[in-house]
């Protein structure tokens, strides 16, 4: 298929666009940055644009993965989200229907499922987060605008029959958490693989599997994250004493931790859980707290990405 993939230059972009090519697609890439997978230079906002990619390109299929991010909040006005995130979503939309689509995958996140409660983490139990979660009650305007598109996805399966598949994901930044400190970098991004992290290169898989299955699926949304250890009845011991339900789990991870001067998470206060992506999508994340851990205990490379330079590409170089 001939394929529009937004956000080419960005992070997933980059990894998304070479899978797409190796399953046999045409991609056209279109960021509002240049890259090395970006043929058009221009903002998802601009209707013009699009119509004219979409006659230009024969475009068949839309993987709508750019857009503004948690970050970029402190960049960008609220306006800004809205119209990128949110007009932007149904300039494609729209433009996917009237050229006759049967498929179109949007790059949503768990973000939006976290409430200012949920993120305070003062319950007495960790919280288990599916689909079926709510009430949901984003934190700011990037979970606003982000819930807000994954609403044009679901009306445009009801009223267009336009086959719509978002994709909840999980972290899979490579910088730094610009909101965390301690753990830092490569520890904390580790820890994260129990409950709310998975690999770029995952997420893009997950990506051509929807492409894939969208036809099928017709419409879904679906969290996607390395699939966790714990079940729902380890939440309550998780916030209590983490380190006890890993140890369970994986005898030896302490020492793995302790060999590097690392340390395992004390409470862990949510879980993100991917089963539904795997029955129905049947996708499952390749890399697990496991592969962490067989790395550690191997003496191989990390497998995930870290680095705490990396900055978008479409933010001036500092």
């Amino acid at each position: 298929m001939r394929v529009l993939l937004t956000g080419s230059s960005g992070w997933l972009g980059r990894f998304l666009a070479p899978v797409l090519r190796e399953s046999g697609h045409a991609v056209t890439g279109l960021d509002v940055a240049p890259g090395v997978d970006t043929d058009v230079l221009g903002s998802v906002a601009d209707r013009a644009l699009l119509e004219r990619v979409f006659a230009e390109r024969g475009i068949e299929a839309v993987i709508h993965a750019g857009g503004l991010h948690k970050p970029d909040i402190a960049r960008y006005s609220a306006q800004t989200f809205v119209e990128v995130n949110v007009t932007g979503t149904l300039n494609l939309i729209e433009c996917a229907v009237a050229a006759g689509h049967d498929r179109f995958v949007f790059t949503s996140t768990t973000s939006l499922m976290i409430s200012q409660a949920i993120r305070d983490e003062a319950g007495d139990a960790a919280v288990w987060l599916d689909e079926t979660s709510g009430p949901i009650e984003p934190r700011n305007i990037y979970g606003v605008t982000k819930l807000a598109a994954e609403g044009l996805c679901r009306i445009a399966w009801l009223e267009q029959g336009l086959a719509t598949i978002v994709l909840r994901t999980s972290r899979f930044f490579p910088e730094d958490d610009d909101t965390h400190r301690t753990p830092s970098g490569e520890n904390l991004k580790a820890n994260e693989f129990l409950h709310r992290r998975l690999t770029v290169e995952d997420a893009a898989r997950a990506h051509l599997v929807a492409l894939e299955r969208a036809p099928a699926v017709g419409h879904g949304v679906f969290v996607i994250s390395a699939p966790t250890p714990f079940a729902r009845g380890d939440c309550a011991e998780l916030k209590r004493d983490a380190a006890g339900v890993i140890a369970r789990a994986f005898p030896d991870a302490a020492a793995l931790y302790a060999a590097r001067n690392w340390t395992l998470p004390t409470s862990i206060g949510r879980v993100y859980d991917a089963e539904r992506a795997e029955r129905v999508l049947g996708f499952r994340c390749e890399t697990d707290f496991a592969a962490v851990l067989a790395a550690l205990r191997d003496g191989a490379p990390l497998p995930f990405a870290h680095d705490p330079a990396y900055v978008s590409p479409k933010e001036p170089a500092r």
